[in-house]
């Protein structure tokens, strides 16, 4: 299997709440653009006031996850952070 990591930074409390969510929110983005989506792997860990996510795919598709020059990675760290500024702040605009 293919390793790729993504930081997301929170609060040390609020990360121990918000990790299941952002696993969940990662594992249904990365499942959905890859060709074997049973090879998905996400572990979370906490460490320094972050949450760290480790995804894991299938060996053909680490390409599709990081994506030309890194895009795809980015923009799913992007979506991932969205969702739980979404979730720790329902009210607030964007």
């Amino acid at each position: 299997m293919s390793d790729v990591e993504s930081d997301v930074v929170t609060d040390s409390e609020p990360g121990a709440a918000l990790a299941p969510t952002a696993t969940a929110v990662l594992m249904h983005v990365v499942r959905s653009i890859v060709d074997d989506p049973e090879a998905v792997r996400v572990d979370a860990s906490e460490g320094r006031g972050k949450v760290r996510l480790e995804v894991r795919v299938g060996p053909g598709d680490l390409g599709r996850v990081i994506g030309r020059r890194g895009r795809t990675a980015q923009s799913i760290r992007t979506v991932v952070r969205l969702s739980l500024i979404h979730i720790s702040e329902p009210t607030r605009p964007y």
